[in-house]
């Protein structure tokens, strides 16, 4: 194995620089990882939302991923925004030939509110993307459109992975950015193991771009470099948190992390 880690992003682009490949690549250059990259859509968007989506055909998926696994390899892979049903079909595909780590953040909806899944895609990341993750990060939304169930406390936390386990995914991550209570707890499940909760005090802040994708990417860089999952979450969380707090104040809406933290 080479002495650099390396990780392939499987994402759409965000032309803002927030979210999406962009913010994914300025992450792995944060925590020293070597990233390369297959685009699914190219977006148009800004801090205020999304105005339009060009989605990649699924031959030029396949083939970026190809190029990148058949050449300078991959020590994990993160996968973002999969915009339609034939690329997370592509995806999919492409993962059953390989073994290699996988973080999902299963990306349905933007901070703004923009649909960056279509609904034909869902019943393909459940049943074929989940089960092959190493570990899946959805937000509240994006769990409950996935299981039926928010996870906004304790027990319904506990039904919702039981739920992700009936899908083939044993180890979740749930985020709490979307909730309402003065303590964001993140809790990471695993049917083989204890879970983990980590707690901050909830910013009040627009400038959360991108914070979903952040936080997968980091996850995916520890896991490139060999950390235990429950160590590579502990130090994405911890670096989240810090981008979050400083980030630069960019923009007239939802604003970018500092990715320099």
């Amino acid at each position: 194995m080479p002495d650099t880690a390396r990780l392939l992003i499987i994402a759409g682009s965000d032309s803002s620089g927030g979210a999406g490949l962009q913010a994914d690549l300025k992450t792995a250059q944060r925590f020293g990882v070597y990233a390369q990259t297959a685009v699914t859509a190219v977006t148009v968007q800004n801090t205020l939302g999304v105005t339009a989506v060009q989605v990649m055909t699924p031959e030029i998926v396949r083939g970026q991923i190809r190029a990148a696994l058949d050449d300078i390899g991959a020590d994990a892979i993160k996968i973002g925004m999969l915009a339609n049903a034939d690329i997370a079909a592509t995806v999919a595909d492409a993962l059953d030939q390989t073994d290699i780590p996988v973080v999902l953040d299963p990306v349905l909806v933007s901070t703004s509110g923009s649909l960056l899944l279509e609904p034909a895609a869902l019943d393909i990341l459940k049943h074929r993307l989940l089960p092959r993750a190493t570990v899946v990060t959805p937000n509240l939304p994006e769990s409950e459109a996935l299981v039926g169930i928010l996870p906004a406390d304790d027990h319904t936390v506990h039904q919702a992975a039981q739920a992700f386990a009936l899908l083939g995914a044993k180890r979740v991550l749930f985020k709490d950015g979307h909730g309402k209570k003065s303590v964001v707890r993140d809790i990471l499940t695993d049917v083989d193991g204890p879970s983990l909760t980590l707690e901050a005090a909830r910013v009040d802040t627009r400038h959360t771009h991108g914070t979903g994708c952040t936080l997968a990417t980091a996850i995916a860089c520890g896991l490139a470099k060999g950390q235990r999952l429950t160590e590579a979450v502990e130090r994405a969380h911890t670096f989240v948190q810090k981008a979050i707090h400083t980030a630069p104040g960019l923009g007239h809406g939802h604003g970018p992390l500092n990715f320099n933290a």
